[in-house]
């Protein structure tokens, strides 16, 4: 019985834990936005922060993962015609 209310309390700060310093990351990578510094590397880094925890945060992740692979793909295949 202590030890199931144990294993609950630490699910619960782990959570609380997460999405504290996963949130504060992705903020800290919307005021880089417009504060200079590299907005898109941080704010993928409190994504995948946020998705250890969080499903909405696993697909966020993903679309963001599949929409640079894309972009990606898109200018190797620009560069290659203008060359």
């Amino acid at each position: 019985m202590v030890r199931r209310a144990l294993l609950g309390s630490y699910q619960a700060a782990r959570k609380v834990a997460v999405a504290t310093i996963g949130t504060s990351i992705v903020a800290l990578g919307v005021c880089l936005l417009v504060l200079p510094g590299p907005a898109f590397l941080v704010i993928p880094l409190g994504l995948a922060v946020l998705a250890v925890e969080f499903a909405w945060a696993r697909r966020w992740l993903e679309r963001l993962r599949e929409g640079s692979h894309s972009l990606m793909g898109r200018s190797g295949r620009s560069r290659s015609r203008a060359a």
